[in-house]
């Protein structure tokens, strides 16, 4: 199967960037461009006060979208070193799994990319789970990549 538009839902952490290397590897194999996603929710004005506070002229780096604009940064160099030439960064706030199905939609997603972990936690079979939640709603394929050692 060919892929044209790879989203892969990147968190900043090294578990996500494994996801994300993941996906640049298909999308540079297929000549797909790749969509780096990162969702984000608003900080509570308690905490954006405590930042200030404590942070002075760098409140700015918590606040808004800035941690995930950062976070979509350091996975395009993940990317890029993994192959991906076409590289575009969507940060939108909300909920992990509207945001990533939203944005495959709206890039027209042939393949959405996530890692794995969530799925073997005891809150994540309860709950339920990033991954096991866009695999039920995504519209397109969708790649659950192993980037924790589950120990």
């Amino acid at each position: 199967m060919t892929y044209r538009t790879v989203l892969v839902g990147t968190d900043g952490s090294a578990s996500s960037f494994r996801a994300v290397s993941a996906a640049a590897s298909l999308a540079s194999a297929t000549g797909a461009t790749l969509v780096l996603a990162c969702a984000y929710l608003p900080m509570r004005e308690s905490e954006r006060a405590a930042a200030a506070d404590r942070l002075g002229d760098l409140a700015y780096k918590v606040g808004g979208s800035t941690p995930a604009d950062d976070a979509l940064r350091a996975a395009r160099g993940h990317a890029v070193a993994a192959g991906a030439s076409d590289v575009v960064l969507a940060a939108e706030q909300g909920d992990a799994v509207d945001v990533l199905v939203s944005l495959a939609d709206r890039h027209r997603a042939d393949l959405l990319v996530v890692g794995n972990r969530g799925l073997n936690s005891l809150a994540g079979r309860l709950l339920g789970s990033v991954p096991s939640a866009v695999s039920h709603r995504a519209a397109c394929d969708v790649l659950i990549v192993h980037t924790t050692d589950g120990r």
